[in-house]
């Protein structure tokens, strides 16, 4: 389990009002866990989640150096909490820090937190922070995670002001459907704060903690889809206002005043998006201040989900250039620099000094008609070289519209048209996605635009992952079976492992590989496209541009690809 990946991420969820990675920063000694269990002890309980009231257990008195299992180097104490403490460490084995869960063997949730790591690792999920190891050793109990060093938690993002629109979309959408693949897992979160949510530096969006942070405070929940959906309400509330929709201060966010209940984004502040506003409010439990909307409520992950889908999509804002500023010409090339000023009011009467014109002596002129003449011979030696180049040219070629073939002199292949793409979704044959909002990039017509893979490490086959085992790709809809004759893919980047790949004339809404049985290109190794002129046409109305490896992305052992523009002609 410990070779799954090597990424990173935070270890403690912190729910105080400095947000976790500035603390983390400033953490040099043990002294910063009284201050977080402080914080932790303060958050607001928003009612759906359900605490145990175990007695509490001390955590192990552990110090920067201890190493675990003659592999994991605690560096920094993070957390320590309810008998737990949570601790950035080096991996020294595969020289990359991390993240551990430290707890006694002996504590009361030890085996539910063993329990739940184990199950957060089968996922492999790449939106999730994944558990690297959970295991029992030396009548300790610890758990092993991811550490994101380009992440930024969203506690932190949000100190800085709300969101655009289009940021506060793509953090409802990726984070609803993350939890949505994990509950179907039978998995959920119960404990989804800003501090949980990150954003890596390519804009992906990330959860940490899924069932090991309620495991380690003992949380539970009767309607656990719904707790973890009203939670997701919460994050886009909070994304769109900066406030906490809740009376209590929490995350370093004010709440909302008092005795006026649960009010709309759009009432707390002015441009708010309408239908992100809406959305908030049907994911929120709010005693049915949806009615008055005449929207149901969301009340699982799915749900909301595929609220979001059925929204119009949120592009991103223009971006805006500054004029530059009006030129100005400096003293030196105004003719000043090294005379003495004016005084003001005096005019200068000072005469300005006028060079002679250039040659003009007899000398002169002779170099200006030498100079002419050589000019006139070149511009006509050129003229005559560029004119017998294309006299050439057109004697070799043929003037016809269309190609014939050697041997074949009375059949021409005519160019393929394109053919319009009526949709486009994810290759999903695990069943979970990995980048759905982005694929109506690659059929925009704008090379510019691409459905891109999150970064993955380690293997080139998508990270090695169980559910990535057959690739990805994007799966286009012609709307009608259609006589297909080529493909032209534009890659976002070269080095792609990729092939294309039709249903049958008869299928209907193909998902899984053995769906499309009639190869278009060969699966190989391509650069910045993929392209292929049939023999004969072939009838289908689905094509598959299916990727099963990825490039480096940076090192070596980083690894993303996408597609930027997909072109079917028949």
């Amino acid at each position: 389990m410990a070779e799954r990946s090597t990424a990173a991420v935070d270890v403690a969820d912190n729910s105080g009002d400095e947000p976790l990675t500035a603390k983390a920063d400033k953490a040099t000694t043990d002294g910063l866990a009284k201050a977080q269990d402080t914080a932790e002890r303060s958050a607001p309980d928003t009612g759906s989640e359900r605490q145990s009231s175990e007695s509490s257990v001390e955590a192990p008195e552990l110090h920067s150096g201890h190493k675990l299992a003659r592999r994991y180097r605690l560096e920094e104490c993070v957390t320590r909490l309810d008998g737990f403490s949570s601790w950035r460490a080096v991996d020294e084995k595969l020289r990359r820090a991390v993240g551990v869960h430290l707890l006694p063997a002996g504590h009361p949730r030890a085996r539910s937190v063993l329990a739940a790591a184990r199950s957060a690792a089968l996922l492999g999920d790449p939106r999730f922070v994944q558990v690297l190891d959970a295991v029992e050793e030396n009548d300790l109990v610890y758990v092993v995670h991811e550490w994101l060093p380009d992440a930024v938690e969203l506690t932190a993002l949000l100190a800085s002001g709300p969101m655009e629109a289009h940021d506060a979309y793509q953090l409802v959408s990726q984070i609803s459907q993350a939890m949505a693949a994990a509950h179907r897992e039978g998995l959920a979160h119960l404990r989804l704060t800003p501090g949980a949510v990150l954003r890596t530096s390519s804009g992906q969006y990330r959860i940490r903690g899924l069932a090991v942070n309620a495991a380690l405070r003992g949380i539970s929940a009767e309607r656990p889809q719904r707790t973890d959906t009203e939670a997701i309400g919460a994050l886009l509330y909070a994304a769109l206002t900066q406030r906490w929709p809740y009376e209590t201060d929490a995350y370093g966010l004010s709440g909302l005043p008092k005795d006026i209940g649960l009010i709309a984004p759009d009432q707390v502040r002015a441009g708010i998006h309408r239908g992100l506003s809406e959305l908030a409010m049907r994911a929120l439990v709010n005693d049915g201040a949806t009615a008055s909307r005449q929207e149901p409520p969301c009340t699982t992950p799915d749900e909301l989900a595929a609220a979001v889908a059925d929204m119009p999509r949120i592009r991103p804002p223009e971006p805006t250039f500054a004029a530059p500023p009006e030129y100005q010409r400096t003293t030196y090339q105004q003719g000043t620099y090294g005379r003495p000023q004016s005084a003001p009011g005096v005019a200068a009467t000072a005469p300005v000094v006028v060079p002679p014109p250039p040659l003009q002596s007899r000398t002169g002129k002779a170099l200006k008609w030498t100079v002419a003449a050589l000019l006139i011979a070149a511009l006509g030696l050129g003229s005559w070289q560029v004119a017998d180049q294309l006299l050439n040219r057109n004697e070799a070629e043929e003037p016809s519209p269309t190609q014939t073939t050697p041997g074949n002199d009375d059949k021409a292949v005519k160019p393929g048209k394109p053919i319009n793409i009526s949709s486009a979704t994810e290759f999903m044959p695990s069943g979970s996605g990995i980048q759905q909002e982005q694929v109506p990039n690659a059929i925009d017509g704008n090379p510019g635009t691409a459905w891109i893979t999150p970064q993955y490490r380690g293997f080139a086959n998508f990270g090695n992952l169980p559910n990535r085992k057959e690739g990805s790709g994007i799966i286009v809809d012609l709307g009608s079976v259609r006589d297909v004759s080529g493909v032209n893919v534009d890659m976002y980047r070269g080095g792609q492992k990729a092939q294309a790949l039709a249903a049958g004339e008869s299928a209907s809404n193909p998902t899984a590989l053995s769906d499309f049985s009639q190869r278009l290109t060969k699966l190989e190794t391509v650069g910045s496209t993929l392209s292929d002129t049939l023999d004969k046409p072939v009838r289908t109305r689905y094509v598959l541009i299916h990727i099963t490896e990825l490039p480096t992305d940076g090192s070596s052992s980083d690894f993303r690809g996408g597609i930027s523009e997909i072109e079917i002609t028949g």
